[in-house]
């Protein structure tokens, strides 16, 4: 259990605080902690560009991470994508996220979405009696169905199975956990009148990762990263070939806050309390606990909230710049950022690449890159068509 503790800690989590030397801030970091976080890394290359949002962004064939209630709207009748993203590359090297979606529209009203997911955390060797290098991983692989429920509105759920080895099998007190949730998102988008402009306003929600606790062959069992994400966006035409698009989301997780020790509490009541008050704390009720148990009261609240912003320029629907800005406060970890992207689309293939530039040069998610390919079915049938 420690090990674990440990190991997601060093990861995810502290290595931004490392270069918070000062003792007030250091005294202010207590983010909230999960297992399983790569649930939690944005996988696209577009969204990546634009501040890691996605709630209500232009429906494309990444939206079941962001938001899968975006299929029905999508323009082509199906979709396929890839993305792959190297993580903490400036501190090491073997960490990475692949993955993989594809959606089917069904009729014109509902779809079919579904994502695979695979983090390795690359190879590690392991002092024991074998020397053995151990290759710990996260597996994730989900299915949705949205359907609209007016020309307006649509609506869609989702079912995840979440696999985590983090020990490579060589220890026996720590074995793989797994476990399962469900996402339940909305979407709604309608053109408005901007001057002589039609534009189209749109908004978002996604409630992911609703689903049991994960246990790795210990006393305790771990919460896994639900998530309430809300979003807006905003697309103004320019003229013909010309568009931009304004969007924003807000994210929280709705997982409790870890109990602070007291100053006059001894580690055997601390640790009991610990167990007692968190984890032994069912992953339902911690949803609605973590909406009011910040040690700060309601100032600690809206600091677990992270939020961020993105701009999306588009020609003639095959050139694309993107740019953004994600903020986190300081307490959950400070992994603030700006991020900058490109994307290049053609009738069957379109391209996407997304850069990380931390605000810090000490921020570990410093130039990170993620790149892309979709395929679009629409304009993969039309290509066989015309050759025969």
């Amino acid at each position: 259990m420690n090990r674990i503790q440990l190991f997601l800690a060093t990861i995810f989590l502290v290595s931004p605080a490392l270069a918070n030397k000062e003792d007030d801030i250091r005294d202010k970091f207590n983010p909230i902690l999960t297992a399983v976080t790569s649930q939690s890394i944005g996988a696209d290359a577009r969204a990546g560009g634009m501040g890691d949002i996605g709630a209500a962004t232009e429906p494309d064939v990444n939206a079941q991470q962001w938001n899968p209630a975006k299929y029905p709207f999508t323009i082509s009748r199906a979709g396929v994508s890839l993305n792959y993203t190297p993580w903490l590359r400036k501190i090491t090297t073997g960490i990475a996220l692949l993955n993989a979606t594809g959606y089917i529209r069904l009729g014109d009203y509902q779809a079919l979405s579904t994502s695979v997911r695979y983090f390795s955390l690359g190879d590690f060797s392991v002092a024991n009696d074998n020397a053995m290098t151990v290759k710990p991983y996260e597996f994730g692989i989900d299915m949705a169905y949205s359907r609209m429920l007016s020309d307006n509105l649509s609506a869609a759920v989702a079912l995840r199975y979440i696999y985590s080895d983090l020990s490579g099998h060589y220890d026996d007190n720590t074995k793989a956990g797994s476990a399962f949730a469900a996402d339940i998102a909305m979407y709604w988008n309608k053109y408005v009148m901007l001057g002589s402009r039609e534009s189209q306003l749109a908004f978002g929600v996604n409630i992911s990762n609703i689903g049991s606790k994960i246990n790795y062959g210990g006393d305790y069992s771990y919460f896994i990263p639900t998530n309430l994400r809300i979003g807006g966006s905003l697309m103004i035409p320019l003229n013909e070939y010309n568009r931009i698009s304004f969007s924003a989301d807000a994210n929280k997780l709705l997982v409790p806050s870890m109990p602070l020790r007291n100053a006059d509490e001894s580690n055997e009541d601390y640790n009991e309390r610990v167990r007692e008050k968190y984890y032994d704390m069912s992953s339902i009720k911690g949803i609605f606990k973590s909406f009011g148990d910040a040690p700060d009261g309601f100032k600690g609240e809206l600091k677990e909230i992270n939020w961020g912003v993105g701009v999306e320029y588009t020609y003639n629907d095959k050139f694309t710049l993107r740019g953004g800005y994600h903020n986190e406060n300081v307490s959950q970890g400070g992994r603030s950022f700006f991020s900058v992207g490109a994307g290049f689309r053609m009738n069957v293939l379109s391209i996407d690449a997304g850069y990380v530039v931390a605000t810090s040069a000490s921020n570990p998610l410093d130039q990170t890159f993620r790149v892309g390919l979709s395929f679009d079915m629409d304009g993969i049938k039309d290509l066989f068509g015309r050759r025969r």
